[in-house]
């Protein structure tokens, strides 16, 4: 995640645009609404609805192949593929959230948690 890492101070991308601006967390919470209005479409009409619908190994299947056309686009060193492929993956973990009655401000709580906290010391206290 791009941005300072000291406390306080607002996350931004690699432009310096902070998170929290039109390009930034809001849109994360426009996409989720969205996904959470489309829960009850027509999964003929919707696509969102038709994956939830489907159910969670259609999402994770997703999720799978859209997180190894990131690496792809990583390993190419293509960076507008890579953050076309980065924005796929999220999309779909926002619709693995909604699925599972959780959006982005429970992924952003726990990012601000661990905050500030060494990501070893992170991950020992996970026990993995």
């Amino acid at each position: 995640m791009a941005g300072s890492d000291a406390p306080g101070t607002p996350a931004s991308d690699a432009h310096g645009t902070p998170a929290s601006d039109a390009h930034g967390a809001d849109v994360l919470g426009r996409v989720a609404a969205a996904i959470e209005r489309r829960k009850l479409a027509d999964p003929q009409a919707s696509y969102v609805a038709s994956l939830l619908r489907a159910g969670d190994d259609r999402i994770l299947k997703k999720i799978g192949e859209e997180a190894t056309e990131t690496v792809l686009a990583a390993k190419d060193n293509d960076k507008i593929h890579l953050v076309a492929e980065v924005a796929d993956l999220w999309f779909h973990c926002l619709v693995l959230l909604a699925r599972h009655d959780l959006g982005p401000a429970d992924v952003l709580r726990e990012l601000a948690r661990r905050e500030g906290i060494s990501g070893h010391a992170e991950k020992a206290s996970r026990g993995t």
